[in-house]
């Protein structure tokens, strides 16, 4: 299996359709090439090439679920939260390296931006409630580093806790969080 953040790893997901793949398989589950290709604006055959890469390096997987002429494709259970590596900064010297993760870290926030205006657009046509509870919401906190990890740890711990929560709760909708935890200051304090 490839992994994120080696030179194959980049390499896979060097192609923006590969990383919107990726995505949408980790938001809605289970889908066929043509079921990916209308939800992505794109083809089937090129959406099916795609998968067929991402497969290779083990970053995707036939469910088994499909047909003689239809394959169902899902990301692999043990590396489901996995997928996106969109940390900027490396211990790694190589400055290739370094410009393929800034490279997929823009292109995973213009995707996160893409989204989020599609809520915008949709949410007018929600009940009220989530309109008022989901969106766009900020908040600046004072942290030094060790704080700073632990306040990603406890909203990730708090997110895990949610992730099949409302699971046969009849109105349960599937929710994107974004979290993008950066500093406001431009740079760095000594």
């Amino acid at each position: 299996m490839s992994t994120p953040g080696t030179p194959d790893g980049w390499r896979l997901l060097a192609h923006p359709l590969r990383t919107r793949i990726l995505a949408h398989l980790r938001l809605h589950g289970g889908s066929t090439s043509a079921e990916l290709a209308r939800a992505l604006g794109t083809n089937s055959g090129a959406t099916s090439y795609h998968l067929r890469t991402l497969a290779e390096g083990g970053l995707v997987e036939d469910t088994g679920l499909g047909n003689a002429k239809t394959r169902v494709w899902a990301l692999p259970d043990e590396d489901e939260d996995d997928l996106v590596v969109t940390r900027v900064g490396t211990d790694d010297d190589d400055p290739l390296s370094a410009q393929d993760e800034a490279w997929l870290a823009h292109d995973h926030v213009e995707h996160l931006a893409a989204r989020a205006h599609a809520w915008v657009d949709a949410a007018p046509t929600w009940p009220l409630v989530w309109q008022e509870e989901a969106g766009l919401h900020d908040q600046a906190v004072l942290v030094d580093e060790e704080q700073l990890v632990a306040l990603r740890s406890e909203v990730m711990r708090t997110l895990e806790r949610y992730r099949r929560i409302g699971a046969g709760t009849p109105g349960a909708k599937r929710v994107a969080v974004t979290l993008a935890v950066h500093p406001v200051d431009r740079t760095p304090r000594s």
